[in-house]
């Protein structure tokens, strides 16, 4: 990526169509260009951080972030990979507390805001974007009891592989290009282990290692692994 993309329009952007304001007419397009800011993240800059406070919206254009908990002992555990057309920090926006999470970029990203104000009248204008909101958050509840539960009650092996398989779901075409560290804080784990299980997984030949990359080779195996 290069920084001058950061000027991108919303008719220009690729990421437009799977992002929540993907029903904007022409009209609304432009408000919303009007509105909205574009800057260039390099990888392993800071979006926005655990404790501060929210001062509105951000939607990624091109790149990937982690959003993430700091916890007890200052240990990561990572809780959602955003991609291309992702809208991040609205729920904590909602609730008027400070962010509980805290976003960073994993490679090179470009990424609009919308301030908080601009927002919410968007949402007033638009039945259609309020709709897509709510229905983002009902389906999160359930996604993420669902991660939970499995989180919880299946073993690190077990884990592993369900994390390949949201992964593989965020990077699409893409082999996963996480590293190490992070994956281990995304599925919950010491790097030692993860690092043995990948090692597992690569000689039963469920997956391809392309040193930091990892492309799915068998994703019937991974199903039968993470168990479902």
């Amino acid at each position: 990526m290069k920084e001058h993309h950061k000027h991108v329009t919303c008719e220009n952007c690729m990421s437009f169509k799977e992002s929540m304001f993907s029903s904007f007419q022409n009209g609304q397009i432009s408000e919303l260009n009007h509105h909205k800011s574009c800057s260039f993240y390099k990888k392993g800059q800071a979006i926005f951080a655990q404790g501060n406070y929210p001062r509105g919206v951000f939607c990624l254009n091109e790149g990937k972030v982690k959003i993430f908990s700091i916890g007890e002992e200052g240990k990561e555990q990572i809780i959602q990979i955003a991609s291309s057309g992702d809208l991040i920090g609205f729920r904590t926006m909602f609730s008027g507390e400070p962010y509980k999470v805290s976003a960073v970029t994993l490679e090179d990203s470009n990424i609009c805001f919308i301030a908080k104000e601009d927002f919410l009248n968007l949402m007033d204008v638009n039945q259609n974007l309020r709709n897509n909101i709510l229905k983002e958050l009902s389906l999160e509840l359930g996604e993420r009891a669902k991660m939970i539960t499995n989180m919880a009650q299946k073993s690190v092996k077990d884990r592993l592989a369900f994390t390949l398989l949201i992964l593989d779901k965020v990077y699409k075409q893409e082999q996963i290009n996480l590293s190490r560290e992070d994956l281990a804080n995304f599925v919950g784990t010491a790097t030692e282990t993860l690092i043995r299980l990948l090692k597992e997984f690569k000689d039963k030949q469920v997956i391809k290692i392309h040193t930091r990359k990892i492309e799915i080779l068998d994703k019937k195996k991974l199903l039968a692994l993470a168990g479902i």
